[in-house]
């Protein structure tokens, strides 16, 4: 009888872990469906001269949205080759989301020049990456990676949600997986990201009043396809560090860092359609995710339980790296 109850429990616990898998990976992928069709609707995407913005601007010209697609440059190759692509309904605008000019030149713009049925999204999509251990950086690092990817996204998002509430549209920002995965080298990256995350994550309860959805696109490595990492030489990163730092952080572990650091990008994956489709979702479906993780199927169970698990646990599996065990014993070394 004993026995008899024992594998009754095996068989309801691993029911009951299976139901638990499915259920996770149910939620990984966003849910299929037509979406809704863009004709009299407007939307604004931010960083379009290149990458997942220009990528996005494209998709959703084609699918009947009037694009407004912010460009840093706007007569640069980025942007003309959207005119090119797109039709006469995309509108460039000049966008640098660290200015508060160009942000509220662009916010009349699209209210003197939104269709019918007003401005439904906001892309906040504009972002830029640099690598380099804490120590090997200044503070005006940390605040030109904030103005970018945090206060960007905020001059943004305050400037054009009166248009979109009264849409009752949605608000959609491209986060990253170093939000909540730490590791070396990407310090000033993840303050940024982490920022934006606190304040979508706010903003999205405020708007469930006014009926605005509130979206987070959490790429992982797509290094590849956006070009978006700075590619960096030994040389350059030396040439930054003082005595103090140079005698810490020999000659030989910088050299070994950057071989690391490019190599993982180069490993990346080298095509953006999972990430601009997960946003074209964010933005048509009716029934919006809050998060769309964004990772190979073979990481997906890990970094979904990454933030659920205790600090020293994460801590513990960097220590698994060669490159860490590589950092301890060549720091401080001559």
């Amino acid at each position: 009888m004993n026995m008899q109850l024992f594998f009754i429990g095996q068989i309801i616990g691993a029911v009951s872990t299976l139901a638990l898998l499915l259920f996770l990976l149910a939620r990984l992928w966003p849910r299929r469906g037509p979406g809704m069709r863009g004709q009299g609707h407007a939307v604004l995407i931010t960083g379009c001269d290149s990458g997942f913005g220009h990528m996005l601007a494209v998709a959703l010209d084609r699918t009947g949205f009037t694009v407004f697609a912010g460009c840093l440059l706007p007569e640069g190759a980025g942007a003309r080759c959207l005119t090119r692509l797109c039709s006469s309904r995309l509108r460039v605008l000049k966008l640098d989301v660290t200015s508060e000019q160009d942000v509220q030149l662009a916010r009349r713009t699209v209210q003197d020049n939104l269709p019918e049925k007003g401005l439904w999204a906001v892309v906040n999509n504009a972002g830029i990456s640099d690598w380099a251990e804490i120590e090997w950086s200044s503070s005006q690092d940390f605040q030109n990676m904030l103005n970018v990817n945090l206060m960007g996204c905020i001059r943004t998002s305050i400037a054009l949600l009166p248009l979109v509430r009264v849409a009752k549209g949605r608000m959609v920002f491209v986060s990253s997986i170093f939000s909540f995965f730490t590791c070396l080298n990407m310090a000033a990256y993840s303050v940024s990201k982490r920022g934006l995350e606190a304040f979508a994550d706010c903003l999205r309860v405020e708007m469930a009043s006014f009926g605005v959805k509130v979206s987070i696109i959490q790429p992982g490595n797509f290094g590849q396809a956006t070009n978006i990492v700075k590619v960096k030489t030994d040389d350059e990163i030396w040439a930054r560090l003082d005595e103090e730092r140079k005698h810490t952080f020999n000659r030989r572990y910088i050299e070994l860092a950057n071989q690391y650091f490019t190599s993982s990008c180069r490993s990346g994956s080298g095509s953006a359609a999972p990430v601009v489709q997960a946003m074209v979702h964010a933005v048509t479906s009716g029934h919006p995710r809050s998060r769309y993780l964004l990772v190979p199927p073979t990481e997906l169970i890990f970094f979904r339980l990454l933030p659920l698990l205790p600090t020293a646990l994460t801590d513990a599996f960097f220590s698994l790296s060669s490159m860490y065990s590589t950092r301890r014993r060549l720091l401080y070394a001559q």
